[in-house]
């Protein structure tokens, strides 16, 4: 069959639809293992990132390695610039090298490992399916989906092999190799569409492997999968805050500068690409690496630069609500007019359980500043969040009373049992922070105390761990997912481990004779087991989702013998 007849035209197309999707969902695949796997220790690494810009460079750039993305890792950097846990300079990079890191890993997988592709099936299947930790069967998952990427390309090269032999193809790659501009369109184009520069690169590299693209139009379709992919995380943020976009904008700015400026000078490295010897795509992928390598050598010593002109455009919304005006800007979910269809009321009543610990998450984010500052208007803020949190509770209470007079089957009945509950406990965190931790913060403010810088940096780390853990369980919350509850129960452990690490460091400190650690013991003390508390009280929300699956013991008891 002739590579001209619409048929074989068609196949080819479908199997290389096919095999792109194949990438696609591997990549993504493996993201999901180490998401599900590691997801809260990634949060606390990127958040705690600490040195120069060069240290937060690599966290960035080994986070990406093992995401598989680097735009999923701007997209996280972004929320913890809105939550004020990372200042925007260090944020841009860990960006930085969060795209260097995605760069790397498109090098590793465009080696020949066809080789390795058994070990990974076998050993991450039966990691999988014999795995009884959730870490090894997500491990397992993750070995599998590096499987499925090399077989992807396997089968991209199949697919389009038969465009070896195409009479059309002379001059397509005649057109190509004249018009860099259609080339990093057509590559920016599809960077977007698949959110991955990593897919569109190693798809340009099989291609020009197969003698399809020559140098110059693969280099500027990588070029273009670099600009097109940077729209991916401004595009995924644009509802979130302003101090949230700003820096996927950032990054954006810093990649079109550079993108733009390389294609202008496409043409200046031949002669040194020839003496090289390498072949297409083997150019493609140095491309890809040393453009990346070229930003942050280039714009990591002007980050704040960067960041500073961003806030200039893109300044704080002057009419966006203050903490105290909440109440009086948002709107409710709890829709009565659903409430004979209990499914549609149940997801009412999650979506304002959402808006409570989004409130919730308010109140507990400035905590350990206002333990340095004790600034009376955070105190304000906080003490009107907390009635904040009173009201809602009160409303999702009468909601659901008003949905169990309707008629419901048991597993309805039993959700809306558990949202109530998870109402209750989130009240009860708003209670704990006015009634012990504001009351902390007024003793220490008395007094004039001060942390030991180990004390403070223990809390810092305990309050991080309560932050993601209050992300962790809305997300729960809303997928019922076992696997996400089950880390969130093993963070409560981790958390109880650091509380009791931190009583023994702290109790070192006063036998040494450290005279901050004693005169702040009583405080100190208090606050990592308030921490551990509410901590606990998001916890509670996966308890259900793992009694239902049998997952859950019903004592922690030994038997009597």
């Amino acid at each position: 069959m002739q590579i001209g007849t619409p048929v074989a035209i068609l196949l080819v197309v479908l199997n290389l639809a096919g095999a792109v999707a194949l990438l696609v969902w591997a990549i993504r695949m493996v993201r999901t293992g180490v998401e599900r796997a590691y997801g809260p220790v990634f949060k606390r690494t990127l958040k705690g990132a600490r040195g120069g810009r060069l240290n937060r460079v690599i966290i960035g750039m080994a986070a990406a390695m093992l995401l598989q993305s680097g735009s999923a890792v701007a997209v996280l950097v972004g929320g913890f610039v809105a939550s004020e846990l990372i200042a925007a300079g260090p944020a841009l990079a860990l960006l930085l090298g969060a795209d260097l890191g995605s760069a790397l890993i498109v090098q590793v997988l465009a080696l020949d490992l066809e080789w390795l592709m058994p070990i990974l099936f076998l050993s991450g299947g039966w990691m999988f399916l014999r795995g009884t930790s959730r870490e090894v069967k997500q491990g397992g998952r993750i070995l599998v989906g590096i499987g499925l990427v090399l077989v992807s390309l396997q089968l991209i090269s199949a697919a389009t092999e038969p465009l070896q032999q195409s009479e059309a193809l002379p001059t397509i790659a005649a057109y190509l190799s004249q018009d860099n501009v259609s080339c990093f369109i057509i590559g920016a184009v599809f960077a977007f569409a698949v959110h991955s520069s990593i897919v569109t690169v190693l798809l340009v590299a099989s291609l020009a492997s197969q003698q399809i693209l020559s140098v110059e139009p693969a280099v500027a379709i990588v070029f273009g999968a670099n600009f097109g992919a940077a729209f991916v995380p401004v595009m995924l943020t644009r509802l979130a805050p302003t101090a949230a976009r700003r820096i996927p904008i950032g990054n954006l700015v810093v990649r079109a500068t550079a993108s733009v400026t390389a294609l202008a000078l496409l043409g200046l490295p031949g002669p040194v690409l020839e003496a090289l010897r390498l072949s297409p795509a083997q150019v493609a992928v140095l491309a890809h690496v040393a453009f990346n390598f070229a930003l942050v050598i280039l714009f990591l010593p002007l980050t704040d630069t960067i960041q500073m002109l961003v806030e200039s455009v893109f300044p704080d919304e002057s009419n966006a609500p203050e903490k105290g005006n909440l109440l009086a800007a948002r709107t409710s979910h709890l829709d009565r007019t659903v409430l004979h269809t209990p499914r549609l009321a149940l997801a009412c009543a999650t979506r304002e359980l959402l808006l409570t610990g989004e409130v919730v998450e308010m109140m507990l984010r400035p905590l350990m500043e206002l333990f340095e500052s004790g600034n009376k208007e955070q105190f304000k803020d906080i003490r009107l969040l907390v009635v904040e949190v009173n009201l809602i509770h009160g409303d999702i209470k009468d909601y659901l009373v008003e949905l169990n007079r309707e008629a419901m089957d048991a597993h309805d009945s039993q959700l809306s049992m558990d949202l109530a509950n998870f109402s209750i406990n989130l009240q009860h965190v708003g209670e704990i922070v006015q009634t012990i931790l504001l009351k902390l913060v007024e003793e220490k403010r008395s007094t004039r105390l001060a942390f030991s810088d180990e004390g403070k940096l223990e809390l810092t780390e305990q309050h991080s761990l309560v932050m993601a853990n209050l992300q962790l369980a809305l997300n729960v919350l809303v997928s019922g997912d076992r696997d996400a509850a089950r880390a969130l129960i093993a963070e409560k452990e981790r958390m109880r481990e650091i509380e009791m690490r931190s009583q023994d460091q702290h109790l070192k400190r006063l036998q040494d004779g450290s005279v901050q650690s004693i005169e702040t013991s009583k405080i100190h003390l208090e606050t990592i087991r308030t921490l551990r508390q509410i901590n606990s009280l998001f916890a509670t929300v996966a308890y259900p989702i793992l009694a239902g699956a049998g997952e859950l013991l019903d004592s922690r008891l030994a038997e009597a013998g």
